[in-house]
């Protein structure tokens, strides 16, 4: 007698839980991208296209409000999520590019999959109002690495010995920066540099730890030290003006400040007057700024080797 397989309804209903099981267990390790629309600006943009999932009787507060309900409940599923800026003129030029309609699901999905290519924050958690600051600021440091980068790229050779200007401020950028940070000693240092360009005003941020050994590389955290040497370079490739002033603070002691300018590619020191005069001066206005208390405003120090042709 022949064995026939069981397809009562008992097994056929076991088979597809099992098989729902699976997709469950396997779509906690498909990551996921989210597309995050900026302020109302840009969410009144995407409205204008039909298929966006809200109306113009919706407001940009309850889009935020939705959008914070999906990702609490990707992650609640054990998703892994990435968050990045949707723009929508970024989004436009997309579309005209590739030849895609913009006005469809499909496509917003396609450009949003290569958003995490870019600047992107992987979701914590936070409240979703938290990420957009986060996520404009992650965008900045973004474009002005690529500039920096760009300024280097284009520097050209040495007239003189034909060295790669861009390859060569770089290397110098990195052994400035151990430098400095050893200079300052023990503690936690805030480092700022500025240099003006003729498109715009590159600034990096970075925060640093002395290296446990004089003149190893400082402690930093993510890519904040690849962006700071690139700006920093940048200003030496250039040869123009710039400035880097460093804070430090260190257990027991006043915060210090130091401060340097960049002059015809090198990073000299200021006098403590200079220091003072730059940091309690407004940017903006040229206004006189009270000094803080329990900040003692000093002098450079010496970071600069002999210069590369003396």
């Amino acid at each position: 007698m022949n064995a026939t397989p069981d397809t009562t309804p008992n097994t056929t209903a076991h088979t597809a839980r099992t098989a729902s099981g699976l997709r469950r267990a396997l779509r906690r390790e498909v990551p996921s991208t989210l597309g995050l629309l900026a302020d109302a600006r840009d969410f009144a943009a995407m409205r204008a296209y039909r298929s966006f999932a809200f109306g113009r009787n919706d407001e940009y507060t309850d889009y935020l409000r939705h959008i914070d309900a999906l990702l609490r409940s990707l992650a609640a599923q054990g998703v892994h999520t990435t968050v990045a800026l949707f723009d929508p003129d970024e989004y436009a030029d997309y579309c005209a590019d590739h030849g895609l309609d913009p006005d469809s699901a499909q496509t917003r999905t396609r450009f949003t999959a290569e958003l995490a290519c870019g600047p992107a924050l992987p979701y914590a958690g936070q409240p979703v109002e938290e990420l957009v600051p986060l996520l404009a600021d992650a965008a900045v440091r973004q474009a002005t690495w690529e500039y920096a980068g760009a300024v280097l790229a284009a520097a050209g050779e040495c007239a003189d010995c034909g060295e790669d200007i861009g390859r060569a401020s770089f290397e110098r950028a990195c052994a400035l920066l151990r430098r400095l940070v050893d200079g300052a000693g023990p503690g936690h240092h805030h480092l700022v540099c500025s240099v003006p360009t003729e498109e715009e005003q590159l600034t990096a941020v970075l925060h640093a730890e002395a290296a446990a050994e004089p003149g190893g590389p400082p402690r930093t955290e993510g890519r904040d030290q690849l962006d700071f040497v690139t700006v920093l370079a940048a200003g030496l490739a250039l040869g123009g003006p710039g400035g880097l002033v460093l804070r430090s603070t260190t257990e027991g002691r006043h915060d210090r400040v130091h401060g340097w300018r960049l002059d015809r590619g090198r990073l000299l020191a200021l006098p403590a007057a200079a220091v003072f005069d730059a940091y309690c001066t407004d940017a903006d206005t040229g206004d006189p700024v009270a000094p803080e208390p329990g900040v003692e405003y000093c002098a450079g120090y010496e970071v600069e080797g002999p210069g590369p042709h003396s």
